[in-house]
């Protein structure tokens, strides 16, 4: 884990957008002692995550706002791959490969993926599975999150300056 300043945003594991609220020793039962630890406060959840500062997991900085427009800019060269699979679990495999990654391209792939596969099933009359639907809310909670703070907005805005973004290009 990079080192981080209080007040800086990051991601977290698979706990998406957290604010770093304070640094050091704390004083709790079952905590390392002379370790310090960051005192995460996930932005979409209740709650906090205390983590030591050498954990061996996965976070980062939040993409800053040029990352951010850059990035969305992007969406229309990111490839839609439809995966299908009748095996539920395979195909839960499949997209949380790309999800554990933590990155927004990944996402946006799956994203996009799962779009192309929903359109295609409306057409035929047809539902998309479980596995999509959730893996697909799941994408675009990480990140919907993660570009509401690099742009300043509303998480339930960013679909919209999406689509406001990309037409006006």
């Amino acid at each position: 884990m990079g080192m981080y300043q209080v007040g800086q945003y990051i991601i977290y594991g698979n706990d998406g957008v957290c604010k770093v609220e304070a640094i050091g020793s704390l004083d709790m039962r079952g905590v390392r002692e002379g370790v310090n630890y960051y005192t995460l406060k996930p932005l979409y959840q209740t709650g906090k995550i205390y983590v030591p500062v050498d954990t061996e997991k996965f976070s980062r900085p939040v993409m800053s706002r040029e990352e951010a427009l850059a990035l969305i800019k992007e969406i229309p060269n990111i490839p839609a791959e439809i995966y299908e699979n009748n095996n539920p679990r395979l195909l839960g495999e499949h997209y949380q490969n790309y999800l554990k990654t933590h990155e927004c391209k990944d996402l946006l792939r799956v994203i996009r993926s799962i779009y192309v596969k929903s359109e295609k099933a409306t057409a035929r009359g047809r539902r998309l599975g479980q596995v999509d639907e959730r893996s697909l809310k799941q994408a675009m909670e990480i990140l919907h999150g993660e570009l509401s703070v690099a742009l300043g907005i509303e998480k339930d805005q960013v679909e919209d300056y999406i689509v406001k973004m990309l037409e006006n290009d």
